[in-house]
């Protein structure tokens, strides 16, 4: 383990992996930085049980190749790597696949078991930022005290500047400590404005504190089959009522709202990358490419293919068609 007092990394001292991640680049021995913690793993292609410790840094994870469904719980139990045993708390679903991004909760630990849905390597990109950077820009911002577990739920969801930096760090192996220091900085800022952004469009009220971790589930798990009972149980209340205290809160069934993220996610995946109809479905909740299509055409105005086709050409020859507005954004 690395020897610094700059990060928190003395809980991975006596974390035993069994050979179940392989480190491939290292932003230390590579570029000698020392202001972030680049790391790029492959890891192994079943886990039953995996407990990462919880640490103060901020630590970010991009997934880069490979799909599985992964269990995580709260709590990392002995914090070793094992075939057995798991961690406390219930388990909360969450879709590994390129470009699924990861805020671990600074000083939360938790317990991970998953198996690969795919052929392909299961690879990720990981950035530490020491904890005296993140207080520093945090109280430049000002205002409360972030709160990570939000800003995550909402990473979760997509955010296509981080996700370019994070792809873009172990490459850039020729730049010295400057353009690493300079990099932790903008992520950090980033993430906090993010995070307070969000705070003031969130919900007042006690009543109003479910209807906040059933918009965080949504986000977090789009590609999940998720039901309307499902989220109401996580969030301890009848499904009339959660309906109810929804709508209230937002205007939107919870239904129509998570649809609408939904296509959010396709609209971004379709004009973004050159996944296939039925890979975004999967990738966006639905059960396959019909269904996306009927959402989108009701949510968009156009089928998915007019509106890839559409997002290819120039738009400044188009700018008055109404065509592909959307009809009705989240939370609108």
């Amino acid at each position: 383990m690395f020897d610094t007092p700059d990060f928190d990394l003395a809980p991975y001292a006596d974390l035993d992996t069994g050979g179940l991640v392989r480190r491939t680049h290292c932003s230390w021995h590579a570029a000698g930085w020392q202001s972030l913690l680049v790391q790029c793993f492959t890891h192994a292609r079943e886990v039953e049980s995996f407990a990462l410790p919880g640490v103060a840094d901020l630590h970010l994870v991009l997934a880069v190749g490979g799909e599985a469904v992964m269990r995580v719980r709260d709590g990392a139990g002995t914090g070793a790597a094992t075939s057995t045993g798991a961690g406390a708390g219930r388990a909360v679903r969450r879709r590994w696949a390129p470009g699924r991004l990861e805020l671990m909760v600074p000083g939360h630990p938790t317990t991970r078991s998953y198996r690969a849905a795919s052929a392909s390597a299961m690879r990720s990109i990981q950035v530490h930022v020491p904890r005296a950077t993140v207080e520093r820009i945090a109280a430049e911002l000002g205002g409360p005290a972030p709160d990570f577990a939000a800003i995550g739920a909402e990473l979760a969801a997509g955010d296509e500047v981080v996700e370019q930096v994070v792809r873009a760090l172990p490459a850039a192996g020729h730049a010295g400590d400057l353009y690493a220091e300079s990099a932790a900085a903008f992520l950090v800022t980033h993430l906090l404005s993010r995070g307070r952004a969000g705070r003031e469009q969130r919900l007042p009220g006690p009543e109003h504190r479910a209807v906040r971790a059933g918009l965080a589930i949504m986000r977090e798990r789009l590609a999940d089959p998720l039901t309307l009972a499902d989220i109401a149980g996580e969030v301890h209340l009848s499904v009339y009522h959660f309906v109810r205290v929804f709508r209230d809160a937002t205007g939107q069934t919870p239904h129509r709202y998570l649809t609408g993220l939904r296509i959010e996610r396709a609209r971004r995946l379709l004009s973004g990358t050159g996944l296939t109809v039925a890979q975004i479905a999967e990738r966006c909740g639905f059960s396959g490419p019909g269904s996306l299509s009927s959402a989108f055409l009701a949510h968009v105005g156009v089928r998915p293919s007019a509106y890839r086709a559409y997002s290819g050409t120039d738009r400044n020859q188009d700018s008055g068609s109404s065509e592909l507005r959307t009809k009705r954004a989240p939370g609108s």
